[in-house]
């Protein structure tokens, strides 16, 4: 049987990741047999990300603590920390072990007295996102961290609950960003904002406002944060506005999750519209912002306008269709 093991580990084994070798391995090395626990910490081994977030939580919290209270130093190369040391360098090996006994008696009575809560930063309640969430939060970030541009080359990649769980985030795409082991650490150490009043304007509407009232019979799509209509006074067929369903007026006063949202379903609606109409040989994507620029309805919305062979190219840079325009919103 050894021969048809080799034979699928040379032959057979199709992988989409390390996980089957890596198992194969902890199951040969130890005799054939292995608990769920030993399979799951060698698989940990392996992943680099998570060394990562311990070494930055290293360095911002337990490091800095031990090394202000004299019992660690720094070993630095200019100003990088790549590693510590006791200050306490003259420990005899029956001390050591003491001390080591010490240590894990600590550790059990913690984990004792507080139970799995202790890891509750990393379990699935704090922000688990599944893997298909995760893949298009990736690729909208084109494998980039949005906040310091670090690729996935350089560090490892979270997916990030932008306003967090516990704040009344939503488990949603808009609501997710894509962020380097370093900035996700540190935006968790040092970002205290209370976004609870964020998560409540998400239902501010105003009477007075037609895109909060008039346009419930007219949506095509929406999504949680934002909506599509086709406009009334089009300059094209099938021009349609994209609305977020909070009454804002400036489109610089969205929100990311808004924003988000909104790209979402103008990217949904450009699909669509060349699916309906194969006329369609591109698209404006436009916002007024203020009056001056023409904006007469003040709550924030996009123009997503088709673009056809019969368009006429305005010499000045602009484009104005074949359809007269009656309103501009």
């Amino acid at each position: 049987m050894p021969l048809d093991l080799e034979d699928f580990i040379l032959n057979q084994m199709k992988m989409s990741h390390i996980y089957q070798p890596a198992m194969l391995k902890v199951l040969l090395e130890n005799e054939g047999t292995a608990t769920l626990e030993q399979v799951a910490s060698h698989l940990l081994s392996y992943d680099q990300s998570q060394v990562e977030y311990y070494g930055v939580r290293t360095k911002a919290m337990v490091g800095k603590v031990l090394t202000s209270n004299g019992v660690v130093e720094p070993i630095k190369e200019g100003r990088k920390i790549f590693g510590y040391r006791l200050t306490s360098d003259s420990l005899t090996e029956a001390q050591r072990a003491s001390l080591v006994h010490l240590c894990q008696d600590k550790i059990n009575d913690f984990i004792k007295g507080r139970g799995a809560a202790i890891w509750d930063h990393r379990g699935p309640d704090s922000g688990y996102v599944s893997g298909s969430i995760r893949y298009q939060v990736l690729k909208r970030a084109k494998y980039r961290c949005e906040l310091c541009g670090a690729h996935e080359g350089q560090a490892a990649l979270h997916v990030d609950h932008i306003i967090p769980r516990s704040k009344g985030g939503a488990d949603a795409l808009s609501n997710f960003q894509c962020l380097c082991v370093t900035c996700n650490t540190n935006k968790r150490d040092t970002d205290d904002t209370d976004f609870r009043g964020v998560v409540e304007s998400y239902n501010d509407r105003s009477d007075d406002c037609l895109f909060c009232n008039d346009c419930a019979d007219r949506v095509v799509a929406e999504n949680e944060l934002c909506f599509a209509i086709r406009d009334g006074f089009p300059v094209t067929e099938l021009h349609t506005l994209i609305i977020p369903k909070r009454h804002v007026a400036d489109y610089f006063d969205l929100y990311q999750p808004e924003l988000n949202a909104i790209h979402q379903l103008i990217t949904e609606q450009r699909q669509d519209i060349l699916s309906a109409d194969a006329t369609v040989l591109g698209f404006n994507v436009g916002v007024n912002s203020g009056s001056v620029a023409g904006q007469t309805i003040f709550h924030a919305h996009i123009h997503l306008m088709p673009r056809r062979e019969g368009d006429v190219v305005d010499p000045r840079g602009g484009v104005r269709s074949v359809i007269p325009r009656k309103q501009n919103y």
